[in-house]
């Protein structure tokens, strides 16, 4: 599948209800949340912190990005790669991105071993993104259209032909409207404008 038809991908609606893994008197508390900045995931770590303050460890990992990926896995003190990658594992297992998994344990009196552990955060990671609903969105590219007051008609007509969706518009004589319509549309919205004279479109 070419780039252009490949114009979707999947993240969560809202994020997922609070999960409960119990093995061996340790409790894993998994939550999934829909992010899209670093500065969103800081937040809810720093909430869960507060809300789970007795807890042992926070462990997390988030994907973040659409075409260019950003992730992180972090075990927050926990054997190496014994939680933050099982977490992050599961996140590429349900091809989800713009995303953030948080694991809280609470630590029982029993070790569980390194196999243990992987287990443990793997599975209360699937919980959560389980009990959360998946959505798919398209991925879309933003234009922003310049024209003159006297050209409105035609690119108001345009915009209502292609179905395409109004961000944001400042209407004075000379006009901006920023639009946005799904990668795969892109091409033939640029050839519709370029044929236009005087009405000028710009990718953003």
């Amino acid at each position: 599948m070419s780039d252009l038809e490949n114009d979707t991908y999947k993240t969560l609606a809202l994020p997922s209800e609070e999960v409960l893994y119990k093995e061996k008197n340790s409790k894993f508390f998994g939550y999934a949340f829909p992010v899209t900045t670093e500065e969103e995931v800081k937040e809810i770590l720093e909430k869960l912190r507060k809300d789970h303050f007795s807890a042992r460890h926070w462990c997390y990992a988030y994907q973040i990005g659409i075409e260019k990926i950003q992730y992180r896995a972090n075990d927050d003190g926990e054997p190496n790669n014994s939680a933050g990658m099982p977490i992050y594992g599961q996140i590429q297992s349900f091809d989800v991105t713009n995303v953030l998994i948080v694991v809280v344990r609470y630590f029982g009196g029993v070790k569980l071993g390194v196999g243990g552990l992987i287990s443990a955060y793997k599975t209360a990671a699937q919980m959560a993104l389980e009990s959360a609903e998946i959505i798919q969105k398209t991925i879309d590219i933003h234009f922003l259209i310049s024209f003159g007051y006297a050209n409105m008609n035609k690119v108001m007509r345009i915009i209502k032909e292609k179905n395409l969706q109004i961000i944001a518009q400042k209407m004075e004589m000379d006009c901006e409207i920023e639009i946005a319509t799904r990668k795969k549309s892109a091409q033939n919205i640029l050839d519709t404008f370029e044929s236009l004279y005087e009405i000028k479109l710009t990718e953003i």
